[in-house]
């Protein structure tokens, strides 16, 4: 039985998304595209005599109690006895309120940590339950899945064979957008609810990433873009520098640039430069989420 598990907590994007009606709960139907990326947290768990410690370096993530990881750890702890308590390091690389779904990633990787310090008493189907009580991304990130189509809440999930790892181009601006200020500002150019057309998904468009570029957009962009004028100016930008696709990272407020290759990436980089933003390059994952490991 381990005493420590350590594991990277990815990052995603959405490749598109779109917004469909809202649910009698007050939640959004969404169809959407997931992605992993190779940027990432390092979450840290090790075992205690009991109750939940968290420490959180390199970004300010709010109260303890409601971050995701440390309710993923209560969770499994609940389910399993209470036999030991835990202490959580999360060490953290993905910006927040970026729509790069750090948070949600850390609550994943809790998730199973925990698990393998109780001997992985909760099985795998009811860990993916438990990740669709902590929030829509949640499911995704602990699948392991490097490339899925979700629907509902994210909560259903298709696993897709992804393209092979292509590099990436983030772009943070200096400011964030919450989710409920994106959803705010959605309902805001939706004067009402309309039925969403019809759209025939082919495995072939899900082969290339050229291909996936040319799937429909993230139905955020408008309503973002709008509030946003700098963020719009940053998206035609990018969309400059020859990219395969570019989006807004789920809600935003990131963007991601997808490229043939590392010259054309590092390129756009310069183009973009440092002003006022965070640029980060990393890659698309193309293999699943390795097993959270021991000591």
């Amino acid at each position: 039985m381990p005493d420590r598990v350590t594991a990277a907590a990815h990052a995603k994007a959405n490749l598109f998304l779109r917004v469909l009606a809202r649910e009698s709960s007050g939640y959004h139907s969404l169809e959407t595209l997931f992605t992993l990326l190779e940027l990432h947290d390092d979450v840290a768990v090790e075992r205690t005599e009991a109750g939940i410690e968290l420490d959180v370096e390199g970004a300010d993530t709010g109260p303890a109690e409601e971050n995701l990881a440390y309710r993923a750890a209560a969770m499994v702890l609940d389910a399993t006895g209470r036999r030991f308590g835990v202490r959580i390091g999360l060490t953290k690389r993905i910006p927040v309120q970026a729509g790069l779904g750090g948070g949600s990633s850390d609550g994943a990787a809790a998730l199973h940590a925990v698990n393998l310090l109780a001997e992985t008493a909760v099985p795998q189907h009811e860990i993916l339950q438990f990740a669709a009580k902590l929030g829509s991304d949640v499911p995704f990130f602990a699948s392991g899945a490097p490339l899925a189509l979700a629907w509902g809440r994210g909560e259903r999930l298709f696993r897709l064979t992804p393209p092979p790892a292509a590099p990436t181009l983030l772009v943070v601006p200096r400011f964030g957008i919450s989710t409920k200020q994106a959803y705010e500002l959605l309902a805001q150019t939706r004067v009402h609810e309309e039925r969403r057309g019809a759209v025939a998904l082919e495995a072939d468009a899900f082969g290339s990433w050229g291909a996936i570029g040319r799937l429909s957009g993230n139905d955020f962009e408008a309503p973002v873009f709008g509030k946003e004028p700098e963020l719009r100016e940053l998206f035609e930008r990018l969309a400059e520098t020859r990219p395969l696709l570019v989006r807004l990272c789920g809600s935003g407020s990131a963007l991601i640039a997808v490229y043939r290759n590392e010259t054309d990436r590092d390129g756009a980089e310069l183009t973009m430069g440092q002003r006022d933003r965070a640029l980060i390059g990393t890659h698309t994952r193309a293999v699943p989420t390795p097993a959270q490991k021991g000591p």
